[in-house]
């Protein structure tokens, strides 16, 4: 117990120094950094000095913080997603634009998850990986059992049927993000609701002048308390690592290293492939990754999609010169739909590594074409929660004629591979974004030339996201 305490004092004094960061007006990037390191450190330090027990004690304090400030971004995700579409539809001047918009993302976001799959096809048959190689433990048994009886509900679903489970029946469900299809949901009732702003604007100004007046104060409402919340990211990224750091099992992760560093490998070609997709277009890639790693960093620690798009909608439009419309837009969709990392990289991989043991070629034309259209077709509502990979292998394998066991038999490293996924899911919502506002050309180009570093300005941190 008194080492327990003695590890809380010491993450008491690292909030203590963090925060002393925030009175000084240092930007969040440099807080969020920060924060990191210290996680990074003081995981290291516990995995080193004690046992499982006294590190499982700790952490169940240290996740009071981590695990809180994720809940906090989770209660502000709907509100900001209903409000933020819904401005930006009633803001549209017409329907095309709104045509063009929701086209241009959605196409981005799937064609990158095409190539996301392709990446993850190549790179696992690089490393000659294979599903007979690996061993089943006790946990990954129990674990496999428990994703075959998942796959009876998930693949009864049909391609069609899936579609239209999108489509809300009561929008007040999706608001309280039951289902992990309810941002979509969220997203397709705020569009209607602005098109019936746009004709009510149309037919009685006067009244729709109000209702429009309405939502810009509900707006900036939700937007003042998402600059609250995002003044804790130091402190929930610093908990968070502690706790990815410290709860690694390292004999777990040496002997799956081989799919890890292939996954690791897999992941940094994508983002190499986003820098390449935005410098085609005009956009300076390093400045684009320099203005978006904080949310990264977030995403990496969090390994929520759907939480970060707080922090995802910020830098678009306050970083990147990204237009309100187009930020919600792709924010939106970028954690539920075309997840690069979740539903495109990682089922590829599996599905890679279960074809020679049931005689298939992975490099057959066929079969390739096949894998990656389902896999595309699939990444339509993956959760943008943690585990959101698990269930794109449960609809792509079964489809593809594959048994779902592999997922569970990478159970112990699944943290780990999983934070640097979730990263590159937000990463091809960010560029999906940036790409549209950029073809579109409603990029705020002054926005984004404009330094990171607010020095001398007096402004905070929250202020300075």
């Amino acid at each position: 117990m008194l080492l327990v305490l003695f590890n809380l004092a010491v993450f008491v004094v690292l909030m203590v120094l963090l925060s002393r960061l925030a009175r000084r007006h240092q930007s969040l990037s440099r807080q969020v950094l920060t924060g990191l390191l210290f996680g990074v450190a003081l995981g290291f330090i516990m995995q080193s000095l004690y046992d499982t027990h006294t590190i499982a004690r700790t952490l169940e304090w240290v996740n009071m913080i981590g695990s809180g400030y994720v809940r906090l971004l989770q209660m502000i995700v709907i509100p900001l997603v209903l409000v933020s579409i819904l401005g930006a539809v009633a803001r549209l001047h017409n329907a095309t634009s709104l045509g063009k918009i929701s086209a241009l993302s959605l196409s981005i976001l799937l064609g990158t998850t095409a190539i996301a799959a392709l990446v993850g096809v190549f790179v696992t048959h690089s490393f000659g990986l294979n599903a007979a190689d690996l061993v089943q433990g006790a946990r990954e048994l129990a674990r496999a059992e428990q994703l075959e009886s998942q796959v009876a509900s998930v693949a009864n679903l049909s391609l069609p049927q899936l579609v239209v489970s999108f489509i809300p029946q009561n929008p007040f469900a999706d608001m309280t993000g039951a289902s992990p299809t309810a941002v979509i949901g969220v997203v397709i009732f705020a569009v209607f609701l602005g098109l019936a702003t746009l004709t009510l604007l149309k037919d009685e100004p006067e009244l729709g002048a109000r209702v429009v007046g309405g939502i810009e104060a509900l707006q900036a409402l939700v937007m003042r308390l998402v600059r609250l919340v995002m003044k804790l990211t130091p402190y929930g990224v610093m908990a968070l690592m502690t706790k990815v750091i410290a709860g690694s099992n390292l004999q777990d992760v040496v002997s799956l290293g081989g799919f890890l560093l292939a996954s690791y490998v897999a992941i940094a070609i994508m983002f190499a492939i986003h820098g390449l997709l935005l410098t085609l277009v005009g956009v300076n890639a390093k400045r684009f990754f320099k203005k978006v790693w904080p949310v990264l960093a977030f995403a990496f620690t969090s390994r929520s999609s759907a939480a970060t798009i707080p922090l995802n909608v910020q830098a678009q439009t306050q970083k990147l010169g990204v237009p309100e419309s187009i930020a919600n837009f792709s924010a939106s969709f970028g954690a539920t739909i075309g997840q690069n990392g979740c539903a495109g990289i990682y089922p590829a991989m599996l599905a890679v590594m279960i074809a020679p043991t049931m005689g298939i070629d992975v490099l057959d034309p066929l079969w390739l074409a096949t894998l990656v259209g389902v896999i595309t077709l699939a990444s339509f509502g993956v959760a943008g929660v943690g585990g959101g990979a698990t269930f794109a292998a449960l609809i792509v394998l079964p489809i593809m004629g594959m048994p779902v066991a592999l997922a569970a038999l990478l159970i112990s490293i699944e943290p780990l591979i999983d934070m640097a996924r979730t990263a590159l899911n937000v990463n091809g919502a960010m560029t999906a974004g940036t790409i549209t506002s950029k073809l579109l050309g409603e990029t705020d180009q002054a926005t984004f030339l404009r330094d990171e570093e607010l020095q001398g300005t007096g402004k905070t941190a929250a202020n300075s996201l």
